[in-house]
């Protein structure tokens, strides 16, 4: 394993590992040791309870995000028609049909969100092996196969702060909630509705513990173990 740089050592000497913090003292931790000349992206990582290996247990779906996620989102959408113009309407930047799926298989990939109308599934779904791996893949439990008439709010949740996140095989959810730059307050609301919808998504046939570990990271920095039920109290409190 590769020797840490001085500054990230200096970062990892001030977090305790043995102290699970609160939201607040880690939020307030995160901002006081981020380092980088860059506006680092701050995330939330969940040891979750769930057997990803079973189909009713399967953790994904999207959060909006009150304070928005500090990066802009490029946003494409499949669309033919009356859709297409809807789209492009409502600001979508890149708008199409064949000419979107021949360009992606050619291997371009200059997007971060991909919506689509349920009546061009059909020639979305041979990509598949391309969009799938990457999560890009639309789909009905994320909120990404939309109707034409709800493509205006769609897109628009998407632009003021909309995040999908999933459960990995080994059970873990990785969802960014934020930039270093943000205010306290803000990277506490926004993770506040993170675990509202978390919470909210819990597999019925999920049982006994459901969330097992929370660490809160930025991109250099070192992780901040966060205590589960303070966090889980959060929504409550803001």
């Amino acid at each position: 394993m590769p020797r840490r740089g001085k500054k990230y050592r200096e970062a990892r000497e001030r977090v305790d590992p043995n102290r699970d913090y609160t939201p607040e003292e880690g939020v307030r931790l995160l901002k006081e040791i981020a380092y980088a000349k860059f506006d680092e992206t701050v995330e939330v990582h969940m040891r979750m309870g769930v057997d990803p290996r079973h189909a009713d247990q399967q953790l994904r779906a999207v959060v909006s995000l009150p304070a928005g996620t500090g990066k802009t989102a490029r946003i494409l959408v499949f669309a033919e028609g009356e859709a297409q113009q809807i789209a492009e309407k409502s600001g979508a930047d890149y708008v199409g049909s064949d000419d979107l799926t021949n360009k992606i298989q050619e291997g371009w990939l200059e997007f971060d969100v991909v919506l689509a109308v349920p009546q061009v599934m059909g020639k979305v779904g041979r990509l598949g092996k391309i969009l799938g791996p990457r999560g890009l893949m639309p789909s009905p439990k994320a909120g990404t196969i939309v109707k034409a008439e709800n493509l205006p709010e769609t897109i628009e949740e998407i632009r003021k702060g909309r995040v999908e996140f999933r459960v990995d095989r080994t059970g873990n959810l990785h969802i960014p909630f934020g930039r270093t730059s943000f205010t306290e307050e803000q990277l506490l609301i926004n993770l506040a509705s993170v675990m509202e919808t978390v919470l909210k998504v819990k597999p019925p046939a999920q049982k006994g513990i459901y969330i097992r570990r929370m660490v809160l990271t930025s991109t250099m920095g070192p992780g901040i173990k966060l205590d589960v039920t303070a966090a889980m109290g959060l929504p409550e409190i803001l």
